[in-house]
Formats: structure tokens, C-alpha cells, sequence
């Protein structure tokens, strides 16, 4: 099943649980069958001169999927496995996880089929360019807001944020709002958005604060945390916990990882990680490293820990048909886009496994962007601490609400986000008259 065959019979199993919600059935079927398509799909052939002179083309989407709630919303990643069937799905996917926070967007995404390592500078440069020239009329601050995803910067975003002026200057094209707030995850000195960096791992914290009290977890200095992925998102969600006094037992990177047994060292294991470039070689904890208490683990032995909270905050498709019998943690935060398979789901909700899924559990980040487009319209920065101060209300209430629905409707994590941000898309729809 190719991704978007996948997004589609998700929001068929949440049509069937939400359709006794409508008095008016025609109506509501009217909208699921809309949101099973996105709204357009942009796509076409990239012309780029490489350095050797030589012109080399790349294939490049955009899926634009529903905009009643606002506009377009969704990242755009770089990588030899972009499809068009995949940023349909993602785009879809979008839609739910801005719903789910109640943030006035809709859902897009867009990609590049290239492996931006096999570029230089110059040269992912004037890719960069090239697509925000092919989406330019597509996009805007009230149209769809691209932003950072997989292999993507804010250079990046720089870069298309400056193409696209000077399109919209070189064809006389009325400029209604500021043009940077056309693209958010863009560095501060360009519009960024203070707090961004550690938005995702932050706002995974938020949901963590919430999810213990409701699983009868009351001693953080006895709450154990596994953490898959030590990226930006693992690293400050790893932060974050540690700080407020929970205990991150393991960590890991693509090559393996470690496991502490009394809590590790998340800073300390960071710089570590920096200095000699693989975890498996960073036992660190109170400032010190190279512990006799810790050992090393894989990726695979990290999944099964015995913990009380699992983190996927790396791959996709890592909690599979294959391991979900064998996880062991009370509950799986995904800070990870997509950790789990439909198959796996399934055994863990079996299991009584409770599960927060990626569009809620990893939402900080679109939410941050949000307000970086805010602050654009505005022409207003706030301080980090405002920012952080914003997010969290927001992330409570997300977690609020799907918790309700799941106690409600005695269904999984992940259905019961789809089931309010599902309801919440079609409300509007149906307000709009379809």
C-alpha cells in the first residue's frame, strides 16, 4: 500500500466512527470523499545548471490538500525517495496534525527527488531557487506557507524566501502581506521565529507532562525514558525531561546507542556525541563520561526496553509487525513522522500499550511556525519565553481533547486524534457549504 492509499483508508476507518456525529450524512460524506483527494497537486521538471555546466533535471511536488480551516500548511524535504504519492499523503497528513492543535491552517507538502549530499553549496543553492520560482504562484502568506522538513534549513528557506520576492518584483506582482512570512523555520535574521530550534522536542515534553499524570505516573525521579534518535528533537525533548527530573535512561543514533541504568547526561552526552561522533561512545552522566554502569546498545534492543516511556523520535517505520509484540514500555510518545506501522498499531493497542501519535506528539513544531508567520504579519517579535509560553496551552489543550475522545470512544491514541482533527476539518467544511 503506497502512502496515500494508506492516508485514505485511515480517514475511512475515522469516517465510519464519526458519521453518527451528523445529522445531515450527505453532507459529511460530501466532505470525506473531497478530503480523500488533496485540493491540486503542483508538479513538474526542475532545470538546474550544475557546476560542471552541464544541466541536470529534477523532479519536483507540491500537494496542496485542504484549505478550509486556512491556508496551506506543510514542509518541504529533499530526498531520492520523494513521490508524488508520498507528499499527497503528507500533505493529508498536515491537514489532521493543524487540526489537532486547532492552528488556521490546512495541510501541504513538497518535495524534491535529489540527495542533497551529492550537491554543493552553489548547487543545492540554485535548487533551492529554482523550486520557490516553480511553486511562486502557488504560495503566499495567505495561500500555502512552506517551511523546513527532511534534509531542508532555514539557509534553505533563506534562499527561497529571497527568490520569491524578487519573482514577485520581477513580474509586477502586487505584494499584500510581508513576503516573509511566505516561508516560516527561517533563521532569526531573516524573520525566524525565537524558540523554533527546540520547538518539536519541547512540545513533545508538554505532552509528556500530561500523558504520566494520566497513566498514574506520579514520581519523575522514577520514570524511565528511551529515546530513539538523538537529533535536534531527541536532544531537546532528552533536555527538557531531564531537567524537570525524569529519568532518560537510553539514547540513540543511526549506529546505536546507550543505555544508563540510574539516568544519563543529555548535554553532556551531546557534546560527547559532537566530539567523537557516535553515541555508542558516550556513557555520560553528572558531567562525566565513559561510565563502567552504562553499556551500549542497538537501535532494535533500545525499542525494547523496559521503560516507562518509549520515544521514536528518529526513522519511520521502525515499531513493526515484527517487534510490537516484543515492546515492553508502558507508553510510545512519536516524535518520529510515522515510527509505527498499521499492522503494529494494532498489536499495541492490543497490548493496552498506549500510544500518542506523531501528528499530536510532534505538532510543536508546525505550532512554532504558526507563530513565526504571525509574528511576520505583525511585524512584532516576541522573546523566547513568550513563544514557549504560547505553545504550551496549546499542546495541553491538543492532548486534552484527544484524551477525551479516546476515553469517549474507547479507541487508540492515534484514532482519537484522527477523530477530532477529522471532525474538526469537516465542521468547517460544512460550514463553508462544501
Amino acid at each position: 500500500m503506497d502512502p496515500h492509499q494508506q492516508a485514505i483508508a485511515q480517514l475511512e476507518q475515522v469516517a465510519c466512527l464519526l458519521k453518527d456525529q451528523y445529522q445531515d450524512s450527505k453532507k459529511f460524506q460530501a466532505a470525506i470523499k473531497q478530503l480523500k483527494t488533496p485540493d491540486r497537486v503542483i508538479k513538474g521538471e526542475l532545470k538546474v545548471t550544475m557546476d560542471d555546466g552541464l544541466i541536470q533535471k529534477f523532479k519536483a511536488f507540491r500537494s496542496q490538500h485542504n484549505n478550509a480551516r486556512g491556508p496551506y500548511k506543510g514542509g518541504i524535504r529533499f530526498h531520492p525517495g520523494v513521490t508524488e504519492a508520498e507528499v499527497m499523503a503528507l500533505s493529508t497528513w498536515m491537514t489532521w496534525k493543524c487540526a489537532v492543535t486547532n492552528i488556521p491552517y490546512g495541510g501541504s507538502k513538497g518535495g524534491i527527488t535529489v540527495d542533497p549530499k551529492k550537491l554543493s553549496e552553489a548547487e543545492l543553492q540554485r535548487l533551492s531557487r529554482a523550486y520557490a520560482e516553480f511553486l511562486a504562484d502557488h504560495i503566499g502568506p495567505w495561500v500555502d506557507v512552506p517551511a523546513p522538513d527532511v534534509n531542508t534549513t532555514p539557509q534553505i528557506m533563506a534562499w527561497m524566501v529571497d527568490a520569491y520576492e524578487k519573482h514577485l518584483l520581477a513580474n509586477n506582482q502586487p505584494i499584500q502581506a510581508n513576503p516573509l512570512a511566505t516561508f516560516t523555520g527561517k533563521p532569526l535574521g531573516l524573520g525566524g521565529s525565537a524558540g523554533r530550534e527546540e520547538a518539536t522536542g519541547l512540545g513533545g515534553f508538554f505532552i509528556l507532562e500530561k500523558l504520566v499524570k494520566k497513566l498514574g505516573l506520579n514520581r519523575k525521579q522514577d520514570i524511565t525514558i528511551a529515546i530513539q534518535g538523538f537529533g535536534n528533537v531527541g536532544y531537546w525533548f532528552a533536555h527538557h525531561a531531564d531537567q524537570a527530573g525524569y529519568k532518560v535512561v537510553a539514547v540513540s543514533d543511526s549506529k546505536g546507542g546507550v543505555y544508563v541504568e540510574n539516568g544519563l547526561d543529555p548535554a553532556e552526552t551531546l557534546r560527547c556525541k559532537q566530539k567523537r561522533g557516535q553515541l555508542k561512545d558516550c556513557l555520560c552522566a553528572d558531567g562525566k563520561c565513559n561510565l563502567i554502569n552504562g553499556r551500549v546498545i542497538t537501535n532494535k534492543e533500545l525499542l525494547e526496553l523496559e521503560v516507562d516511556i518509549l520515544v521514536p523520535a528518529a526513522l519511520e517505520n521502525v515499531i513493526t509487525l515484527d517487534n510490537a509484540a516484543k515492546i515492553r514500555a508502558k507508553a510510545i510518545l512519536e516524535l518520529a513522522n510515522g515510527p509505527t506501522t498499521p499492522e503494529a498499531d494494532q498489536i499495541l493497542f492490543d497490548k493496552g500499550v498506549t500510544l500518542v501519535p506523531d501528528v499530536l506528539a510532534n505538532a510543536g513544531g508546525v505550532t512554532t511556525s504558526y507563530f513565526e508567520w504571525v509574528q511576520n504579519l505583525q511585524g512584532y517579535y516576541w522573546t523566547k519565553e513568550e513563544v514557549i509560553s504560547k505553545l504550551q496551552p496549546l499542546m495541553e489543550d491538543a492532548f486534552a481533547q484527544m484524551w477525551q475522545m479516546k476515553e469517549n470512544k474507547q479507541v487508540s491514541g492515534r484514532m482519537a486524534t484522527y477523530m477530532t482533527a477529522v471532525k474538526r476539518v469537516v465542521d468547517t467544511m460544512i460550514l463553508r457549504g462544501i
